[in-house]
């Protein structure tokens, strides 16, 4: 039963991110956060495959995703200065001005959309728990 509400819960609050970035700033969730985790990796870059496991994507998605962040400037493939073994996803200025732009999108969007959840009382003890409450 709890983690029907968990899942409901994430539900929710994932459908507003999703459309508060993506009406805000033509950015999808998963390219949200795919810029986010490269802006806190030691030189921006992460193998695809490591990428893919931060966001939570399979290999053939990630590919998809990060073909779409390298065409709109967001990022670069190139080989990572530290290890040259295989090909990485690198953050450009242009990602980190979009994911800089789209941040503050994102935390009012999380913030409202707990918000919204915690009214119903079925959901009220996780949103607590997720806020920290």
């Amino acid at each position: 039963m709890s983690w029907d509400r968990f899942a409901l819960l994430h539900a929710r609050v994932e459908a507003e991110l999703a459309k508060a970035l993506q009406r805000g700033h033509g950015l999808g969730l998963s390219e949200y956060r795919a810029l986010g985790r490269l802006a806190t990796v030691p030189g921006g870059c992460m193998r695809m495959q490591e990428l893919a496991e931060a966001v939570g994507l399979n290999q053939s998605s990630v590919t998809r995703l990060v073909a779409r962040l390298e065409e709109a400037g967001m990022t670069r493939r190139d080989l990572c200065s530290d290890d040259r073994r295989g090909v990485y996803s690198v953050i450009t200025d242009e990602g980190r001005a979009r994911l800089a732009g789209a941040t503050p999108t994102y935390e009012r969007s999380l913030a409202a959309a707990l918000e919204q959840a915690g009214v119903d009382p079925d959901l009220t003890p996780l949103v607590l728990a997720v806020r920290g409450s």
